[in-house]
């Protein structure tokens, strides 16, 4: 399993996603109005379309979504974001891809450098680790009354590459460009998304254990819950037992 599936397992684990919903919906309000920039249509703005798709398998109420579109697209005022990707390396030397939203680049970097150096880390050069990861779609799925085998056939035949059936989710697979085909398509075969979103997976892992996983696990955390941060990539591989220790199971 990918640092990111690995990492979004522990997070339903903990509850964190129910816990911080509005910190949800200000992130993909973000996103909306960065991908309204380029038109207001999602027929014809595919990035627009995708964030559309992961609004609503947030269930994010739909006039924050048209707030944020026009916010986008000049109708109403709003603040302007510059799209940002900061690189790192976390303890124990785990590639770290810190993907921002920022109206102010240089208080952001100091304060997600600040961070990264407290817990072990360092920050890297432009394109350091960025090799090592490549894009993905990737669409969740929630097991209940869905077997292995009717979301492999169906994640096939709506064009998805992979499924991965660790944990209580399933997480399919999909080429960058094909993340909204395929979401709409499992949509019209009844399959319900309950997150579509555009991910880095890593090439290569790097297995973390014991007290680096601990401070390795506080530090995407804490990262995570930057008003500034929309996401966080890491090449991190660890196992069942060293999550569960770390995580006090």
């Amino acid at each position: 399993m990918s640092g990111h599936s690995k990492w979004s397992t522990i997070k339903r684990k903990k509850g964190a996603a129910d816990a911080k919903r509005g910190k949800v919906f200000s992130r993909l309000a973000k996103e909306v109005t960065v991908a309204a920039r380029s038109g207001g249509d999602p027929e014809a703005n595919a990035r627009l379309r995708t964030v559309l798709l992961a609004c609503r398998a947030a269930n994010m109420p739909s006039d924050n979504i048209d707030r944020a579109i026009k916010k986008g697209t000049g109708e109403l005022p709003g603040v302007t974001y510059e799209e940002v990707r900061y690189e790192a390396y976390g303890p124990g030397g785990v590639a770290l891809l810190i993907d921002v939203l920022t109206d102010n680049k240089n208080r952001t970097v100091a304060e997600i450098r600040h961070m990264v150096n407290r817990l072990g880390g360092n920050m890297a050069e432009a394109g350091a680790v960025t090799w090592n990861f490549e894009p993905r779609g990737t669409i969740t799925v929630a097991k209940e009354g869905i077997s292995e085998e009717d979301i492999f056939e169906k994640a096939v035949e709506a064009g998805g590459d992979d499924v991965d059936t660790e944990g209580d989710f399933y997480d399919i697979a999909t080429a960058p460009n094909q993340l909204h085909v395929v979401a709409e398509a499992l949509e019209s075969m009844g399959i319900t998304p309950s997150e579509i979103k555009l991910t880095m997976e890593p090439k290569t892992t790097l297995d973390v254990d014991g007290k680096t996983l601990t401070t390795l696990l506080r530090l995407l955390e804490e990262l995570e819950d930057h008003d500034d941060v929309q996401d966080v990539f890491s090449n991190m591989n660890a196992t069942d037992e060293a999550m569960a220790a770390a995580m006090g199971d």
